[in-house]
């Protein structure tokens, strides 16, 4: 059975995505193709070029201070932690604040792939066009540029060119992606990581805070018109709270939360499993 996997954008909620791909590691699935968006599209063009799951959260952990980590494993993550907030040091560049190239070739240094067509798992990664409000599905060529343009949010970071077009994040579009590979796979499982609940909260937003969360009203709008439509097999939508798009420094909070959705999504695939087993004995 081909397996389609949708991987939503985020910002460090996209994080959520990693247990996702631990818990398919451990049923022993494999997509036969992935669709990100974002954040999204970053993490699905890690595990795409054959990193799992584990080796992905091992990875990200190395830039983040935990909670459990001593001041010896601060002390060794310390070169690692620089490169982390270089990468995300504020910049103005025309057009946004901060600027992706750096950010995604510090993420994609220990990659020896840098094309589509080199990737183990076919990829498809979703932007939009600034000018035209097109959505954008790349799936070929040249990969850093094709992710850069998919996570240019806009007023946050800088547009991305490619083919003379002005390419921006394509969560404007197309936030979950999981309509390019329904017809494309026999078993699609959607995870979007966009939700995010501030319970309680009341308080005048500041102008970026402004822009992402309408940035998110409207994607989760959109979201559910789409899901009126036609769903994908398995849903995933972990609930994640009082922590913003650019919140890196929360990523372990990140992990916690998407706990119980993780929970859920094992109790969902076990029943799958057992359905398929339950059909093989009949035939």
């Amino acid at each position: 059975m081909k397996i389609g996997l949708a991987l939503g954008g985020g910002g460090v909620r996209a994080l959520a995505h990693i247990p996702i791909l631990e818990t398919l590691d451990e049923f022993g699935i494999k997509p036969s193709i992935i669709a990100g968006t974002s954040m999204g599209a970053v993490i699905g063009a890690l595990y795409a070029s054959g990193m799992s799951g584990k080796e992905i959260r091992e990875r990200i952990s190395r830039h983040l201070i935990l909670k459990d980590d001593t001041w010896r494993d601060i002390l060794a993550k310390k070169e690692h932690l620089l490169k982390w907030v270089t990468a995300f040091s504020a910049d103005f560049p025309r057009g946004g604040f901060i600027k992706t190239q750096g950010f995604l070739e510090y993420l994609f240094s220990e990659i020896t792939k840098r094309t589509f067509e080199e990737l183990e798992i076919p990829l498809l990664v979703i932007a939009a066009d600034f000018w035209t409000a097109e959505e954008l599905v790349i799936e070929r060529d040249d990969l850093l540029p094709a992710l850069q343009a998919s996570m240019a949010v806009p007023g946050v970071f800088a547009p991305a060119s490619i083919g003379g077009r002005v390419l921006v994040d394509g969560g404007v579009v197309n936030l979950v992606p999981y309509d390019h590979v329904l017809e494309r796979a026999d078993f699609t499982i959607a995870v979007d990581v966009g939700k995010v609940c501030n319970h309680g909260k009341n308080e005048i937003p500041g102008a970026l805070e402004s822009i992402l969360r309408a940035f998110s009203i409207m994607q989760a709008s959109a979201i559910t018109e789409k899901m009126k439509r036609r769903k994908p097999d398995i849903y995933v939508q972990p609930e994640i709270q009082d922590i913003r798009m650019l919140d890196f420094g929360k990523a372990e909070d990140v992990f916690l939360q998407a706990a119980p959705a993780i929970d859920l999504l094992r109790k969902r695939l076990k029943a799958v499993i057992a359905g398929q087993e339950h059909q093989a004995d009949r035939s």
